[in-house]
């Protein structure tokens, strides 16, 4: 606790002659003012490890003609009345595997098209589906799913049973939530209204992410099976009221391009199969590919940034983890070091994602390991200080800054119930949850950008969030925009989309990549 003293004027006479008004009177009054980071608070994980469904599986279930009836389910605590008139739709759903319901791989989240029809062949029962398909090792699999019990409109419950080989049955629960714009709210709030808006170029796959600089904004896009390849988008940003589309880029056999940055004249893009692709962009509207950073191997690079002359790129998969290059020349990256963390095992649960840096320090956001705080003042020797792995949760991105002298870390994951959460980092061993910021847990949080007292989120179909976190532990929405719209509701398939990419670059605008619509633009807010 700290105290401000504040001169309160009593009395203020102005008599004659000037200098009379001169004369002042002061009350002094403390004001105490709490700068400290705010109390540790319990972390309740983004998701519990507990049965989602009152069904279950009989011990009867022994071939494959089994795994297809609705008599391998004990659907005796159900409540099958509740499933009579839901609406099909588009539901984001979480599976949890009931063998394995203590380990963080057993819980996966999707997105599934209910088709709500009574089943004659089935007893009438709203929602029973079975369908068969091949294992890449070529093994015919069973899948199976029931109803169990709805909870109003756009919620419900149920089982799935999967059969393969001569493997035993898997039975698993599942939630499902319909998904929705939240109650109450318009299409905007708080100021933050669209000022522009472009597609991606056709047959260019998924747009992601964007980075800005030299007047245009570069989008990059990762593989579709409905829309292409993926590869770069560029536009030209003179009238950001309506950005152009000057270029797109691909290469290929090399589609899936999940991350964007630059310095200087220099283009960096994360590439699923080459690495750090680098593009000149002396001329910002016709980047030309300069050299990729795999030296001739296959380097799934997920994400990256730079940060001073430093560029530091992370990977999905294998022992990479991140690495580190000078990048004092732009176009000619030298490679410095890299980190992998002792929690990755070879099964792939835990990777480096993302990362951010505050001075010497390196923040990884390490998936099932949490987020993890490195000292990378030497980076050809990164020391780990230590970590937050938060229960039952996967860290995805971060945002850190000193503010009132503490250092304070903003957090998110990307999965079933992930939110933000607020951490005091001021002692690296020991990092502490002191606050959060959640939304309904069917719909992710993505990325962030820290601006000042403001923080801006994507939040795939809730759009684009903005945060007063002027007082971290305490982080109060102000803004919104719902980049989703409600035509967009039979998408299936996936619950990663809408939201997805942002950038505030300081030039007083916001720079949106939506999955489904492409390019925003709107003003700070």
């Amino acid at each position: 606790m700290v105290k401000w003293t504040y001169g309160v004027v009593a009395t203020l006479m102005c008599v004659g002659s000037l200098g009379a008004c001169n004369s002042r009177d002061y009350e002094v009054v403390e004001v105490p003012v709490d700068l400290s980071p705010g109390a540790p608070i319990q972390d309740a994980a983004d998701w519990a490890p507990e049965p989602l469904a009152a069904c279950s599986l009989r011990s009867t279930v022994l071939t494959a003609e089994d795994c297809e009836s609705m008599d391998a389910f004990d659907l005796s605590g159900c409540d099958l009345a509740s499933l009579n008139g839901l609406a099909s739709g588009s539901f984001n759903v979480r599976v949890l595997e009931a063998a394995t319901a203590a380990l963080p791989v057993s819980q996966y989240f999707t997105n599934l098209y209910f088709y709500f029809e009574p089943d004659p062949a089935h007893g009438g029962h709203p929602y029973f589906r079975t369908s068969t398909f091949t294992l890449p090792d070529g093994r015919p699999s069973i899948l199976t799913e029931v109803g169990c019990a709805a909870q109003g409109p756009d919620r419900l419950t149920g089982c799935e049973l999967r059969c393969t080989g001569a493997d035993a049955p898997l039975l698993s629960t599942f939630e499902g939530a319909r998904v929705r714009r939240r109650p109450g709210e318009a299409e905007s709030s708080g100021g933050l209204t669209l000022l522009g808006e472009a597609a991606i170029g056709e047959r260019m796959g998924i747009p992601v992410d964007v980075y800005v600089t030299k007047g245009h904004a570069y989008v990059v896009s990762i593989n579709s099976i409905d829309n292409g390849p993926g590869g770069l988008s560029v536009f030209d940003l003179k009238v950001r009221t309506a950005p152009r589309l000057v270029r797109a880029v691909q290469i290929p056999g090399n589609g899936y391009w999940n991350g964007v940055w630059a310095k200087d004249d220099a283009l960096y893009v994360a590439s699923a199969s080459r690495g750090v692709l680098v593009f000149d962009i002396t001329d910002p509207a016709n980047p030309t590919f300069v050299r990729d950073l795999s030296d001739g191997n296959r380097v799934n690079i997920h994400t990256l940034f730079v940060s001073g002359n430093r560029l530091y790129s992370m990977s999905a998969s294998g022992r990479v983890g991140t690495t580190i290059h000078d990048v004092t020349n732009a176009r000619e990256p030298v490679r410095l070091g890299s980190y992998s963390d002792p929690s990755f095992t070879g099964a792939e649960t835990s990777y480096s994602h993302d990362a951010t840096s505050l001075n010497h320090l390196l923040f990884v956001s390490h998936w099932n390991a949490g987020l993890l705080i490195l000292d990378a003042k030497d980076p050809a020797n990164v020391k780990k200080l230590g970590a937050y792995k938060p229960p039952h949760a996967t860290s995805h991105t971060s945002r850190v800054a000193y503010m009132n002298n503490n250092l304070i870390a903003f957090e998110g994951g990307e999965n079933w119930g992930a939110h933000l959460r607020v951490l005091n980092l001021n002692d690296p061993e020991n990092p502490t949850l002191i606050g959060e910021y959640k939304l309904s847990p069917e719909v992710s949080i993505h990325n962030m950008e820290l601006v000042g007292g403001r923080l801006y989120l994507t939040h795939y179909q809730y759009g684009v969030r903005v945060l007063d976190v002027t007082r971290p532990a305490r982080p109060r929405e102000i803004a919104y925009f719902n980049t989703w719209q409600e035509k967009d509701s039979d998408f299936g398939g996936s619950p990663y989309v809408g939201a997805i990419g942002i950038r505030v670059p300081g030039d007083g605008y916001v720079y949106v990549v939506d999955t489904e619509r492409g390019l925003l633009i709107f003003p700070e807010v």
